[in-house]
């Protein structure tokens, strides 16, 4: 009989089946060789069951019906990729062992084993545990293919992880919703994530500014000049910092110190997927998901980079000798001239900036792989230059400076002078053009410290301690203090990574990566989901709460369930399980604490007076799970797929009309309720002529994957729906269905299936 081959992707699949039966037969779902047959899930194929399957009175959201606590977890197939899993159950029968391909991390291997369950599959079981898709690799990775009993931790990991998040997710949000009948998501990493955003910006708003004044001198010692800084209690009167400027303008000074060091600025560590989401972040503006889904095409599609969801910046001593090759490689790419200068023998297996197998734990840091990139999407590209340039980086030399540091007294005050003078800028001449930049934001935000670095990279610092200066020039200068900066979600990622601590020491921030808010793979989604359910929104790179956010903080809180919402704590939930994948600590055990949390939820929100709906900053969010409705159509924490419906309207809608042609003719009424408006085209939208006045009507021109034409639009003004289209499913089959406006009465569209047991929402 033959082996069967999970992947948990089909390109994944394929990419194996190119290399271990290149011959196969494709059929379509799945390739078979003479020895393999390689099929693929796509993503979960299968989900933990929503409470009504343990009692249909849970179909109605009720606080007396809480906790939730299955004696067995339950699993159901999604429905939506029902026969993708009925395809893996007909060709196991036809195989005496399997492999088990799907992402070698925790979450690929809990997706493996709900199929495993669900299909009851009996066969001897190995794993494929590769962290990138070249055919050397995935060759090699089946040549030592491991006994999944290696990984059994693991999955008891993943299946602890999912069922703590099922039961905090489903209860408290619950609990949550139904106390305050507004509609409440709360989870076991969201609710601490949204609380650290919640508390910096309290923070901001609580800053009272305070004004200070700083006195600047001008020093020069024949043709040498440099600038120094009043030292002293800081000055908070303008009449005293003037009269220090007076007193000392003109006048002779000494150097009462001088010290010189030369230093050295390695280069930063090889990217994980948080510090490359971070830095992509700064870069370009790109969120985290965007960051994690380019670097995954960049993994998977061009399988040009080594595995990215990773949590280690070094590599094991066997990845060398392939880091050795990846530079060979780029000698023949774009990247040339700076592989060129690269010297290989700076990396080596007692580099341990780079070599540190003890921090290495299932995936290395991001690496490129042997593989030429071909063409690349220009955000693909961005992606795919960070990893490059700090990739050859290590094979450089360190930056060298001099730090001059000078202590200048005039008329008995004291000015300090701190310069770094640039002697060799070793790998740093790749990142030249942006190191500029960040050193001139860098200076700006260090203007209100008591010392300046000024950077000299054109000259040299050549002062004669002994020899006297004159103050040429001197000045006052007005500041304020500043509150902190809101979060962006490279920053925000930053504070995830280390459970909210603020940790400026890389050894100690190392420490916390275990003990952090979620997982790299996951921490993107955790702000997503925020930004979804109407917590956070975004003003530019800057993340604020909604008044939404902020009452559901401030009920956790009050409520009595601090932990809920504590970051330092939640991280340690994150520590023990990471504990339990390497069988350090018990699921069991773990499981128990996690159900005694959630009773206590339940006892302390059914005690909390109920909350003014005029606290959540709207009645749009009021609680759908009442009522009729299943629970699997309104619970946040619900991996149910319903239908698909188009992103809110935002406040500035009808500013897509003022980007219309000049000529912008009427193209049918205003279906709101009152308004006596008639749509007209905007560059992004149709939208409502009476913008102006404050209908906020538009319909967006994309939707699902559609532009809406004209006729499509008076379809819909019409009748509420367009004639039958094709819509593509995630695994690229295709399905009937319509746009339908969505009910609101404020232009969101959904997809209505013709078999509305296929709807889906995004």
């Amino acid at each position: 009989m033959k082996t069967l081959v999970i992947a948990e992707k089909p390109d994944m699949g394929r990419n194996i089946a190119a290399v271990i039966e290149p011959r196969a037969k494709n059929n379509r779902t799945y390739l078979e060789g003479e020895q393999y047959i390689i099929t693929w899930a796509i993503g979960h194929l299968v989900g933990l069951a929503e409470p009504d399957a343990y009692d249909p009175k849970y179909k109605r959201w009720n606080l007396r019906d809480l906790p939730i606590i299955p004696e067995q977890f339950k699993i159901i197939p999604n429905p939506k990729t029902k026969d993708q899993l009925k395809v893996i159950g007909e060709v196991a029968k036809r195989c005496s062992h399997i492999v088990n391909a799907c992402d070698a991390g925790r979450e690929g291997q809990y997706i493996f084993a709900l199929i495993q369950q669900q299909l009851k599959l009996k066969q001897p079981v190995k794993r494929l545990w590769i962290s990138d898709l070249t055919p050397e690799s995935i060759g090699r990775g089946f040549a030592e293919l491991k006994d999944s009993v290696e990984f059994e931790n693991l999955t008891q990991a993943a299946r602890a992880r999912s069922e703590a998040d099922w039961l905090i997710g489903m209860n408290a949000s619950r609990a949550f919703t139904t106390r305050h009948q507004t509609l409440l998501s709360v989870g076991r990493v969201q609710t601490p994530v949204l609380a650290l955003i919640y508390d910096r910006q309290k923070e901001i708003e609580a800053f009272e500014s305070q004004t200070f004044y700083d006195v600047k001198a001008l020093f020069k010692q024949d043709q040498l000049e440099y600038t120094g800084t009043w030292q002293g209690e800081r000055l908070t009167s303008q009449e005293k910092a003037e009269t220090i400027a007076a007193k000392v303008h003109g006048k002779n000074g000494t150097i009462t110190k001088y010290e010189v060091k030369e230093t050295k600025e390695y280069p930063f560590k090889l990217y994980d997927l948080t510090l490359l989401q971070r830095e992509a972040n700064a870069k370009y503006g790109y969120s985290a998901k965007k960051t994690l889904d380019l670097a995954q095409a960049l993994y998977e599609r061009h399988k040009v980079i080594s595995y990215p969801r990773t949590n280690s910046n070094y590599v094991n001593e066997q990845n060398i000798e392939g880091m050795h090759k990846a530079l060979h490689m780029l000698k023949s790419t774009s990247y040339a001239s700076m592989a060129a200068g690269a010297d290989p023998s700076r990396v080596h297996v007692n580099n341990k900036a780079v070599c540190n197998p003890q921090r290495v734990e299932d995936h290395h840091a991001i690496l490129p792989t042997l593989k030429r990139p071909g063409t690349l999407s220009k955000e693909e590209q961005h992606i795919y230059d960070l990893v490059i340039t700090r990739f050859l980086s290590h094979f450089y030399p360190p930056a060298m400076y001099k730090q001059h540091t000078v202590l200048t007294e005039v008329e008995g005050e004291t000015f300090k002078t701190g310069i770094k003078e640039l002697l060799s800028l070793g790998w740093k001449v790749l990142i030249q053009d942006t190191d500029k930049k960040k050193s001139k934001s860098s200076k700006k935000g260090k203007e209100d410290e008591e010392e300046e670095n000024q950077e000299w990279n054109d000259r040299a610092f050549d002062l004669t301690p002994d020899k006297p200066v004159q103050c040429k020039k001197s000045e006052v200068k007005e500041k304020a203090t500043q509150p902190p900066k809101n979060y962006t979600e490279g920053t925000l990622l930053k504070a995830m990574e280390s459970a909210g601590k603020s940790i400026e020491d890389e050894a100690l921030r190392d420490a916390m990566k275990d003990s952090g808010l979620g997982t790299p793979a996951t921490r993107a989604a955790t702000i997503e989901r925020l930004k979804k359910v109407g917590y956070i929104t975004m003003q530019g790179k800057k993340i604020t709460v909604t008044q939404k956010g902020r009452t559901a903080v401030e009920l956790i809180r009050h409520a009595g369930v601090e932990l809920l919402a504590s970051p330092e704590m939640t991280g340690q939930w994150e520590r023990r399980l990471h504990q339990i994948s390497k069988g350090e600590a018990s699921a069991d055990v773990f499981m128990q604490n996690v159900q005694k949390f959630t009773v206590s939820i339940i006892n302390k929100v059914s005690s909390q007076r109920p909350a003014p709906s005029s606290l959540f900053g709207g009645d749009e969010d009021k609680s759908k799970g009442r009522g009729k409705r299943s629970a699997s159509k309104a619970a946040p924490a619900s991996k149910a797929k319903v239908e698909r419906t188009s992103k809110p309207t935002p406040k500035s809608a009808p500013a897509a009309s003022n980007e219309a042609p000049s000529v912008r003719s009427p193209l049918g009424r205003c279906p709101r309720p009152g308004c006596d408006g008639h749509i007209i085209e905007g560059r992004k939208g149709y939208g409502c002529a009476n913008f102006k006045t404050g209908c906020s009507y538009v319909i967006w021109k994309e939707f699902a994957g559609k532009q809406i034409s004209h006729a499509m639009l008076k379809s819909l003004l019409l009748q509420g729906k367009t004639q039958v289209l094709s819509f593509k499913n995630e695994d690229g089959s295709t399905y009937k269905g319509r746009l339908i406006l969505a009910a609101g009465g404020n232009g969101q569209l959904a997809v209505q299936a013709v078999d509305s047991s296929a709807a889906v929402k995004s």
